[in-house]
């Protein structure tokens, strides 16, 4: 029974009608869901762990091209809270704990945005709950939407085939939930956990429940599951915002640092949802499967960072002495603002509240319909909805003149102001402050319509044609207080606020940055009351909180594809595959703002801005074939071939440009963008010596045609800023608005590079060994680069996953270490953006307790890692962040 994670060990074949990889999916659930009692007398039960193992082996062995698989039971025993952590046991697929829990998911060295994910064999909508990911939208599905315990299994695809949808370079992922006549006649599964962060010392809970009925006959069912995760998190981090050369006297010119700041994060991470299933099979000839699915992931976080502006007071005349230079690189010495310290800015402190969500529903109808023993016709029709919103954003920044020394020569930046006193906000003057929300909707309707035909004319055993219809809508809106306005008018208690009004009374915790800080390393500042900053933002006169539309972070994508495939299923004694063409067309309409211009249309505090449409249609024919030899009952050989495309982010098809004024970076889009199209090449040669055991090797091979790399260039946009403290490199625009500069802002914009490969090879063992004892275990080689030799986001060269197990009757237990090598991530504020390598150890726990109960617990990041980032090299730091441990407990019930 699925409830029950029980296996039965027996080899059953593809049903002809649905010999596609979608196939694999109902052939190892159909093994998977039977029960013991119902077992025959000759056949083996296997449960737990070896169980699931057993069935992801048997539906990888079976399929026609080249996947892997994972179960129910699978998700189930790993300390896995969403489906990306799940994912990242598969080779070659890795994720990057940011925030401390995965989010995306990068396939075979690919970047995120090149991984197509459906959900049930549908695009299912995205959207995004941090606020810089709201306005810069990607195509990259954010796996926080999908908590595990709603999945029933997981398929990744890594070969195209032509019935499954186009879009994935990477290769696709199908997340499958649950059926009901699938599962027992009444099943009833929950869980309750509690879940301890220990850096942020807090307790929340954990609660999921399914529910199964399903009638006698077997010809209806109704599924429905639910869960609650709640978890406070904490992340402590050193940011530098990047590099800027300088003379620093004698007229030697080096890259100092911009910004060195101590960053306190808070989250109130709260996520809820559920789905349903009903399932109709009136009789063998006709079934009809309704799926839903919601879920609400809340997301407020509060961010303070107290900063060393060593660029804002050298270009405002200010010194550096005792510099220590090193490759061209200011690893150390003071810093001053001009005139002693008495003008000019050498920091800055920010607390920014963010009120964030995102919500997910999809609603979907699968109808299959088999009129004769020869036909299969099967028709698919939904709507999927997303939205990811930060409704508020209270934005606050005090700055002074300063002077600090530092060294960034460690592995830790290390920052000791001279003036003024980090620990009080008496020195410090009301610099900025901005009350903004951010939103971004993702919405598309689709249909599919599939027509099978079997055949006996030798090898080719059936054909198989579809046609599809999307209409996605992606849409981002961005609206702000005009900042000039708002600082000089913040009143509190009838006089103008002070830094002082908003002040905590106290400083950070005290094990702030306990984990990595250096000594002489900036760990104690004073801080913002978030409900005091909360209560003062929303006493605001209206005038004052009026928000205006910020034109370059207003976007919208409109995409209508339609298309169609024709396949052919082919196969003898020994040998099966299949060959085919995907035809595609995309209508892409880009909606979005210019700005600037002579004689703008509209005028905003940020800037004068004119309305910007453009249209276009381009067309893909996408060959596929897949090929799979049974070379011995123990050895499969497989190749697959094909062409694949991955359509740009939507924010890199904006006409407009995203801004940073303090920087003076920004960010833009290109509607005539290409698509990522490749070639690719695969090979696989698997060993089952046994219905347990699995050692397989893959080699693959994608050339690239159109890797989308981002370029930097110096562009003139206006700036508002008060006069006074325009960054250097602004002028005066003149005319009735004195806050108005014009700027030379590095603006980093996607362009169509050369070309490029991602060549490598994927290692793979499952094996019990002995005694309830076993060992799963996977490495990835990844080699990407584009032909101009720029690096490949996403990329890391070596990934590995090895987890050891033990079960049985009583306990089940799993170690589990991931590792994946140093990667480039992006171009970010004109500059390279890299991560060192990262590896994690996780543990799941399982206790019966009784014959339907289990204790579990389960622990994240056990050996405390640290993420690291640097600038193209390693000593040119950028941050690390330290998101602690999670460590959850509880029980697990079945019946």
């Amino acid at each position: 029974m699925l409830g029950k994670g029980k296996t039965v060990m027996t080899a059953h074949r593809i049903f002809a009608s649905s010999a596609s990889a979608l196939a694999l999916l109902v052939c190892s659930q159909a093994a998977y869901a039977q029960d013991s009692a119902a077992a025959p007398a000759d056949e083996i039960v296997v449960t737990g762990i070896r169980g699931s193992q057993i069935a992801s082996i048997e539906a990888k062995r079976e399929g026609d091209v080249i996947a892997d698989v994972l179960s129910a039971e699978d998700i189930g025993k790993f300390p896995d809270k969403n489906v990306a952590e799940a994912l990242q046991r598969i080779p070659g697929i890795v994720v990057n704990r940011e925030f401390g829990e995965g989010e995306r998911v990068s396939l075979r060295g690919t970047s995120p945005n090149l991984t197509k994910t459906l959900l049930n064999g549908h695009s299912v909508a995205t959207a995004d709950w941090f606020v810089l990911d709201q306005v810069a939208s990607t195509r990259s599905f954010n796996y926080l939407q999908l908590p595990s315990e709603i999945v029933g299994q997981l398929e990744v695809y890594k070969t195209p085939q032509a019935d499954v949808e186009e879009g994935g370079v990477g290769g696709t992922i199908n997340v499958h939930t649950r059926n009901p006549l699938d599962m027992e006649p009444f099943t009833v599964s929950a869980s309750v956990q509690g879940v301890y962060s220990d850096l942020s010392d807090k307790l929340d809970p954990q609660i999921s429940g399914l529910v199964s009925w399903k009638n006698d006959s077997d010809t209806f069912g109704v599924l429905i599951g639910g869960v609650y995760q709640k978890r406070r998190m904490r992340r402590d981090g050193i940011e530098v915002f990047g590099y800027r050369d300088f003379d620093i006297g004698g007229g030697q010119i080096a890259a100092v640092p911009t910004l060195i700041g101590s960053a306190l994060f808070t989250q109130e991470r709260e996520r809820y949802g559920g789905n349903i299933g009903l399932q109709f099979r009136p009789s063998d000839d006709i079934e009809i499967n309704v799926t839903g699915l919601y879920t609400r992931f809340n997301a407020d976080n509060y961010n303070q960072n107290y900063i060393a502006w060593g660029e804002q007071a050298l270009a405002g005349g200010g010194t550096i002495t005792n510099a220590v230079v090193k490759d061209g690189l200011v690893t150390g010495g003071t810093i001053s603002s001009p005139n002693g310290g008495t003008t000019g800015r050498g920091v800055v402190f920010d607390a920014i509240d963010r009120k964030a969500v995102t919500k997910t529903r999809s609603i979907d109808f699968d109808l299959t319909y088999q009129p004769a023993d020869l036909w299969n016709i099967h028709f698919k029709a939904g709507w999927t909805k997303a939205d990811g919103d930060t409704s508020n954003e209270n934005f606050f920044e005090t700055a002074a003149p300063g002077a600090f020394s530092y060294d960034i020569s460690g592995k830790v930046p290390q920052v000791s102001f001279i003036t003024p006193d980090a620990t009080s906000p008496a020195d410090m003057l009301i610099d900025f402050a901005r009350i903004q929300s951010v939103t971004n909707d993702d919405e598309e309707k689709y249909a599919y319509f599939d027509v099978e035909r079997e055949l006996d004319m030798g090898p080719v055993k059936a054909i198989k044609i579809g046609f599809k219809y999307t209409d996605h809508d992606r849409a981002a809106n961005r609206l702000a207080t005009n900042g000039g306005v708002l600082t000089p008018g913040l009143v509190c208690g009838g006089a103008p606020c002070t830094a002082a009004d908003f002040w905590s009374g106290g400083t950070t915790p005290g094990d702030f940055m306990d984990n990595f800080a250096l000594p002489g390393t900036l760990t104690d500042y004073w801080t913002v009351s978030r409900s005091k900053l909360r209560d003062i933002y929303g006493a605001q006169a209206a005038a004052i909180t009026e928000q205006f539309v910020v034109p370059g972070n207003v976007y919208s994508i409109n995409e209508k594809a339609y298309g169609g495939y024709a396949m052919a299923k082919v196969g003898g004694e020994g040998w099966r595959g299949n060959f085919g063409v995907r035809v595609v067309t995309t209508d892409q309409k880009s909606e979005g703002n210019v700005i600037g211009g002579p004689t703008p249309e509209f005028q905003s505090p940020f800037g004068g801005y004119t309305p910007i449409s453009v249209k276009r249609s381009y067309t893909d024919i996408l060959p596929s074939a897949n090929l799979a030899v049974d070379v011995t009952d123990k050895v499969v050989v497989r190749f697959g071939a094909g062409r694949t495309i991955t359509r740009p982010d939507f924010s890199s098809l904006s006409p407009g440009v995203d801004l940073n004024g303090t920087l003076l970076t920004g960010s833009g889009g290109d509607p005539n963008l290409k698509p990522y199209r490749a070639n690719q090449y695969d090979l696989s040669v698997e060993w089952y010596p046994d219905s347990e055991t699995i050692v397989a090797a893959a080699l693959f091979y994608k050339d690239i045609q159109s890797y989308i790399v981002n370029t930097t260039t110096t562009e003139i946009l206006p700036g508002v800023f008060v006069p006074g403290t325009e960054p250097a490199g602004c002028v005066a625009a003149g005319g009735s608005n004195p806050n108005l500069f014009n700027c030379a802002y590095q603006i980093n914009r996607p362009s169509n590079g050369p070309g490029g490969r991602n060549q490598g090879f994927e290692l793979q063992v499952s094996r019990p060994i002995w005694n309830g004892f076993g060992v799963i275990a996977n490495y990835t080689y990844s080699d990407a680069k584009a032909n101009n030799g720029d690096p490949i986001p996403g990329n890391s060269k070596h990934t590995a996953n090895l987890t050891g197990y033990y079960e049985n009757d009583l306990v089940s237990a799993r170690l589990s270490y991931t590792y994946r090598s140093k990667f480039f991530i992006n171009i970010d504020r004109a500059a390279p953006l890299n991560q060192a390598a990262l590896e994690s150890l996780d543990a799941s726990v399982s206790v019966n307790v009784f014959e339907n109960v289990a204790l579990t617990f389960d622990a994240v990041n056990l050996t405390n890692e640290k993420i690291r980032q640097y600038s193209g090299t390693p000593d040119r730091f950028r941050s690390i962040f330290d998101n602690g441990r999670q460590f959850y407990f509880g029980a697990r019930f079945t019946y």
